[in-house]
C-alpha cells in the first residue's frame, strides 16, 4: 500500500530523473479530480522531464499555456506530494534527447485546450503534449487514443452532469482524446517510482 511507501526527497527524485521521463501528479481541484475519476486513476496531470540550467525541469501543458516548471513547483501542485515517474522501455539516444528538448520548447506558449480534443490545431493539454513530444523525438507512441464514448463507458458512475455542463450542454461523444491515466498504463513505459515527494506543501 502506498501509505507505507517512504516519501522521496526532492534531491533524490531529481537525481533519478532523466530527459524524457514522464512525471505524473494529482491536481486537487474539482475539474481535475473528475478527470481522474472518469479515467479510473489517481493521476490527472503529466509532464515530461527536460534539462534546465541547474537540473531537471518539467515541460508541461497547463492553464493558460504550456511552459517549463521547476521540479519543486510542479510537485508542489500535487495533492499530498503524490507522484509517479515512468520511463520509455528503450533508452533514448543523445540525438533523441536533443530532439525531445527541441520538441518540448517548440510547443511552449501554446494555449491550453479545455475541450481535451486530440485533433484540435494550435491547442494542447497535458497528456497530448507529452505524447506528441515523445513521439516526435523517438517515434514511440504512449497512451491510448479513444473517444469520449469509449472512455466514459468504462465508468458507469461518472458524473455526466458535470461533463455536460463543461461542454455547454452536449458531451462530444465522438471526440478523440488521450488521458494521463492511459499514459501511466502504457506498455511502452516502465515505472521507476510511485509514491510521495517531500515538498513544502506536502509536509504542511
Amino acid at each position: 500500500m502506498l501509505e507505507h511507501v517512504p516519501p522521496i526527497s526532492l534531491e533524490k527524485l531529481s537525481d533519478l530523473l532523466t530527459v524524457g521521463d514522464c512525471v505524473f501528479i494529482r491536481i486537487p481541484f474539482k475539474p481535475f479530480r473528475l478527470v481522474a475519476a472518469a479515467t479510473g486513476s489517481w493521476t490527472n496531470h503529466v509532464g515530461v522531464v527536460d534539462c534546465g540550467a541547474s537540473g531537471p525541469v518539467i515541460a508541461e501543458s497547463k492553464f493558460p499555456f504550456s511552459r517549463k516548471s521547476s521540479l519543486r513547483g510542479f510537485l508542489g501542485r500535487s495533492e499530498c506530494g503524490r507522484v509517479a515517474v515512468s520511463r520509455l522501455n528503450s533508452p533514448i539516444s543523445g540525438e533523441q534527447r536533443r530532439r525531445l528538448m527541441a520538441a518540448a520548447t517548440r510547443r511552449l506558449g501554446t494555449f491550453y485546450d479545455t475541450g481535451f480534443d486530440l485533433r484540435r490545431a494550435h491547442r494542447q493539454f497535458c497528456s497530448r503534449y507529452v505524447r506528441e513530444v515523445l513521439a516526435e523525438a523517438t517515434g514511440i507512441s504512449v497512451g491510448e487514443v479513444e473517444s469520449f464514448a469509449t472512455l466514459l463507458s468504462r465508468r458507469p458512475n461518472t458524473d455526466l452532469n458535470f461533463w455536460t455542463m463543461w461542454y455547454f450542454g452536449r458531451i462530444p461523444w465522438s471526440r478523440e482524446t488521450v488521458s494521463p491515466a492511459s499514459l501511466l498504463a502504457s506498455p511502452n513505459l516502465a515505472p521507476l517510482f510511485d509514491g510521495f515527494a517531500m515538498t513544502a506543501d506536502s509536509a504542511s
